[in-house]
């Protein structure tokens, strides 16, 4: 019997026993019964409190398991944290360096488009005054020819002595 057991049946036979008359709630009981269920605790007793013990020391050992769990997860937590800010502060830079390369393209972009333009104006403007030129030279050519003409000095050549000159 555990613990429980014996100490029911001790109150039944509380219950069950005679009361004595005009003795204040005395009643008589079996004594050799009564020091069977006292020696049943006493052999049981040793039991229950090593289970309560048992009981206790798994209480300690399940919050100390709990405590060391807890303790890892906040060190894994903080570890991701860290990492997490350092992921940061790398996509940080790398964004700083992305503006930077790009600032630099674009101001690169306008030098070449500058420099561009202005070749291709001295180029524009190089052949408008060849251009000028030949069309002066035309201009004065054509003007010496009419003038040539106008006096009469003009000869006409045989067309295959024109072409050899």
């Amino acid at each position: 019997m555990n613990m429980e057991e014996i100490l029911d049946a001790l109150e039944d036979m509380l219950e069950e026993a005679w009361s004595i008359p005009l003795s204040g709630n005395k009643c008589v009981i079996d004594a050799e019964k009564v020091k069977q269920y006292l020696q049943d605790i006493r052999l049981n007793l040793p039991g229950e409190i090593k289970q309560a013990k048992l009981i206790v020391n798994d209480r300690s050992d399940i919050i100390q398991q709990a405590e060391k769990q807890a303790e890892a997860t906040l060190r894994k937590a903080e570890e991701r944290a860290r990492a997490m800010i350092a992921q940061e502060e790398i996509v940080k830079q790398a964004q700083e360096k992305a503006k930077e390369i790009i600032t630099q393209a674009q101001t690169m972009a306008k030098e070449l488009k500058k420099a561009a333009n202005e070749f291709s104006d001295n180029a524009l403007k190089q052949s408008e005054e060849a251009l000028s030129m030949a069309l002066k030279n035309v201009h004065e050519t054509r003007q010496e020819l009419n003038a040539a003409m106008k006096k009469g000095s003009f000869v006409e050549q045989p067309a295959n002595d024109a072409v050899k000159q």
